[in-house]
C-alpha cells in the first residue's frame, strides 16, 4: 500500500493511463470478468486514495492540525501524518 502522496498520485495515476487504454470488445459490459471487476475496484481505490491525499494537502495548506485530519480519515493524527505527510 502507498503511503507517501506522491506514492499514492503516482499509483492512481499509473492505473488511470492503463484503464484509459483499455478498449472493451463489448462482452465487459454486461458481466465483467473477475479479474476486470478486481481490476475495476483497485481503478476506484487508487483515485479514493489520490482525492484523499490531494484533500489532506488542501487541509495542512489552510492549517488543519494533524489530529483534525486524522480524525476525519479515521485514524490518529500521527498515523495521518506518517501516511499523508510529504517525504523529507
Amino acid at each position: 500500500m502507498p503511503k507517501s502522496l506522491d506514492e499514492i498520485i503516482a499509483n492512481a495515476d499509473r492505473y488511470a493511463d492503463a484503464f484509459e487504454a483499455y478498449e472493451p470488445t463489448g462482452n465487459e459490459r454486461e458481466t465483467p470478468s473477475p479479474v476486470l471487476a478486481l481490476q475495476l475496484a483497485v481503478f476506484r481505490r487508487a483515485q479514493a486514495e489520490k482525492e484523499i491525499a490531494e484533500a489532506v494537502a488542501a487541509a495542512r495548506e489552510a492549517g488543519l492540525p494533524w489530529s483534525k485530519i486524522g480524525g476525519a480519515v479515521g485514524t490518529t493524527g500521527e498515523a495521518a501524518r506518517q501516511r499523508y505527510a510529504h517525504p523529507a
